[in-house]
């Protein structure tokens, strides 16, 4: 197919596009492929064993001071969400707000971090969060997980999640599932 400008073309079918340094599995003559396998769990080098964690254990608070606008557009940029509630402060008062708020994705990935620092990267099995209140700017969040289960079969604890402010509103409170060190 031709544009206008003769600049818009169709590969020929002959041909079969690959995606930029994606590379095809080694064979060896016996069948098997070695594409690169998943890992097993990597956890955080302080990350707790699933024999030590019980009810009521808490991880070490994540405290984030000081959210400032630009964190904000920070986030806006690398989600793609650019509500001018979140950056632009004419907007945001015009709908009865004091000032532009943070995202609750934000907040919530925050609360993924304070996961993921205490049992690491690839253990987060499920999260689930509800935002209770619009995080404003010059506020500090601290992030607090609870054992609320330790589930020997399967290796995975259950957690209470919620971030509070400095005046102790509760700003996101959430449930989450992580796979624990053996």
């Amino acid at each position: 197919m031709t544009g206008e400008s003769g600049i818009l073309r169709r590969p020929s079918p002959k041909r079969r596009r690959r995606c930029p340094g994606r590379r095809r599995p080694q064979q060896d003559g016996t069948g098997a492929d070695h594409r690169r396998r998943s890992s097993p769990v990597q956890h955080a080098a302080t990350a707790p064993r699933l024999a030590d964690l019980s009810v009521g254990d808490e991880a070490p608070p994540l405290v984030v001071e000081n959210l400032t606008r630009t964190h904000f557009v920070r986030y806006a940029g690398a989600s793609g969400d650019f509500n001018p509630m979140h950056h632009d402060d004419t907007i945001a008062t015009q709908v009865g707000n004091p000032s532009v708020f943070g995202h609750g994705m934000l907040t919530a990935g925050l609360m993924a971090r304070a996961v993921k620092d205490w049992f690491g990267p690839e253990a987060i099995r499920r999260l689930q969060v509800r935002f209770a209140k619009q995080v404003w700017p010059g506020e500090s969040l601290t992030f607090t997980a609870t054992v609320t289960g330790v589930n020997v079969a399967d290796g995975t604890v259950d957690l209470a999640l919620s971030a509070r402010n400095a005046e102790g509103e509760e700003k996101l409170a959430g449930t989450a599932t992580a796979l624990a060190a053996p």
